[in-house]
C-alpha cells in the first residue's frame, strides 16, 4: 500500500470512529431512515390489488433515493467544521498530509456509511413489501430496472451529497447550520426523484442515461471544486 493510500486509509478510520461516537450524526441518521421505512410501507401495504396496473407505469419507489441525497449531510457536513469546533482539525492540518489525502479520506468515511444504511434501508422496505403488501401490488413496485435504477443512482447521490456537505462544512462555523444546508444541497435530485414517483416525469433508458451522466459529471466537478477551494491557511487561522 502506497504511503499516499496509508494517510487516506488514516483519515477515514479516524473519521469514522468519531461519527461512531457522534450521537447527533447516528440520530440524524437514524430519523432519515425510519421516516423513508415508515411512510412507504403505511401507504403500499394498504392498497388493493387493483392499484397494480397504475403502479407499472412509473416507479412509485423512485423517491426511496432521496436517502442517499440527504443522509450524508448529516456525517459530511461535520468533516470539516464539527473538528473545527472541537479543536481537532489544526493539528491535522499542521501535518505533511495534502489536502487531496485529507478530503479524500473524510469523504470516503461520509460515503461508506451513507451508501451501507441506503441500501439497508431500501431492501428492508423491499422486503416489508414483499412480505406484507398485497402479491399484485408487491410485484408491480418490485421490478428488476426499479431496483437496478436504486443501485446505480444511490452512489452517485451519495457522491453528490457529500461533496456538497463538505463545501459548506468548510465554510460553516457551526454544523447545525452546514447539515442544514447540506440538506437543502439534496433537494434538486429529490424534487427530480418525486418527480418520476408521482408520474409527472415518466423513466426511460435514456432519461437514466442522462442523469446517471450529469451526476458522475457533477460528483467530478464537485471533488475538484471543493479541493481547489479548500484554503489550509484560512482554517487553521480562522478567517474568512
Amino acid at each position: 500500500m502506497s504511503s499516499s493510500a496509508t494517510r487516506v486509509r488514516a483519515i477515514y478510520t479516524k473519521e469514522v470512529r468519531e461519527y461512531r461516537r457522534n450521537g447527533s450524526i447516528i440520530a440524524g441518521m437514524a430519523i432519515i431512515g425510519v421516516i423513508f421505512v415508515i411512510v412507504p410501507l403505511i401507504e403500499f401495504i394498504a392498497l388493493p390489488a387493483s392499484t397494480s396496473t397504475a403502479l407499472h407505469n412509473g416507479d412509485a419507489l423512485a423517491y426511496m433515493l432521496g436517502i442517499p441525497a440527504l443522509l450524508p449531510a448529516f456525517v459530511a457536513a461535520y468533516a470539516v467544521v464539527g473538528e473545527r469546533q472541537q479543536g481537532t482539525l489544526e493539528p491535522a492540518l499542521t501535518t505533511p498530509i495534502r489536502k487531496e489525502e485529507l478530503l479524500l479520506g473524510k469523504a470516503l468515511a461520509a460515503f461508506v456509511p451513507s451508501l451501507i444504511v441506503s441500501y439497508a434501508v431500501y431492501v428492508l422496505v423491499l422486503a416489508c413489501i414483499k412480505l406484507l403488501a398485497q402479491p399484485a401490488v408487491a410485484s408491480a413496485l418490485i421490478e428488476g430496472s426499479d431496483v437496478l435504477a436504486q443501485l446505480v443512482f444511490t452512489p452517485l447521490l451519495v457522491g453528490w451529497s457529500v461533496w456538497v456537505s463538505i463545501a459548506v462544512s468548510t465554510r460553516s462555523s457551526d454544523v447545525r447550520v452546514a447539515q442544514q444546508f447540506g440538506i437543502l444541497g439534496g433537494f434538486p435530485p429529490i424534487f427530480v426523484t418525486n418527480f418520476i414517483a408521482f408520474g409527472a416525469i415518466h423513466p426511460s433508458l435514456g432519461l437514466a442515461l442522462i442523469l446517471a451522466a450529469a451526476l458522475l459529471i457533477f460528483d467530478a466537478i464537485g471533488w475538484w471544486i471543493v479541493t481547489a477551494a479548500f484554503d489550509r491557511e484560512r482554517l487553521i487561522t480562522g478567517t474568512r
